[in-house]
């Protein structure tokens, strides 16, 4: 009787984890922690920052939000340029999650919710809003979701200085602080309505955490959320 050939098991869909919050709460020096734990434990990870600035796909949005050549845009106007970029992104982040990696995004569809979200006051206008960003970004576009949204949150003001102080060319957006008070409270609210949504705490008043202190909650969130029944290949 011959051989039976053993049939390799094959990998199992890899992890979406978004990291989001308004500028200057840390995101990208929270993925690199992240990104380093992970590969500390054995997992393939790959990182995908949007907007994707620089590309093709990033072009309308980069003359809206940088240079501002659109003026003040309504939410679903704006989502819509954020929403092509982040499309654009995703054959990509489909073929990791389709090899097994861990893709960790720095701000997703979480991002358009916060920020354009905090431009309509009404709350049932907002929830309307909501629904129909999830159906423009999930089912329209049909961009992977998530398995862990992460909201860093940082009051407002505290976010703006820290963008200021790093002398980082602010855009529409990051330079307004009513808008950034408007987003937060509207990442506060989505922390709770979102599906497998946290929020991550990177201040205490007005004073800062280290890197490690937020990073030791973020990686409580993944460890428990998304890495559960998830070993390294």
């Amino acid at each position: 009787m011959g051989r039976l050939l053993k049939t390799k098991k094959p990998k199992a869909r890899g992890k979406l984890i978004v990291l989001d919050g308004t500028d200057g709460a840390g995101k990208t020096t929270q993925t690199n922690l992240l990104v380093e734990n992970l590969r500390s434990q054995g997992y393939e990870v790959e990182i995908a920052d949007f907007p994707k600035y620089g590309s093709k796909s990033a072009g309308p949005l980069e003359e809206y939000l940088v240079d501002g050549k659109y003026g003040q845009l309504n939410p679903r106007a704006a989502s819509i340029f954020f929403a092509i970029d982040r499309f654009d992104g995703s054959y990509a982040v489909r073929q990791w999650l389709d090899e097994g990696k861990i893709v960790i995004a720095n701000r997703y569809v979480t991002s358009n919710a916060g920020h354009q979200g905090g431009m309509i006051a009404d709350k049932t206008e907002r929830l309307k809003f909501f629904k129909w960003l999830s159906n423009l970004e999930y089912d329209i576009f049909g961009i992977p979701k998530p398995d862990l949204n992460l909201i860093l949150h940082v009051p407002a003001k505290v976010a703006q200085k820290r963008a200021y102080q790093r002398d980082k060319k602010r855009d529409l957006y990051d330079s307004d602080l009513k808008h950034l008070e408007n987003a937060e409270r509207v990442y506060l609210e989505i922390s709770q309505l979102f599906p497998n949504t946290r929020l991550v705490e990177c201040a205490e008043g007005t004073e800062m955490l280290t890197p490690q202190e937020v990073h030791n909650q973020v990686w409580e969130y993944v460890r428990r959320i998304a890495l559960k029944d998830f070993p390294p290949n």
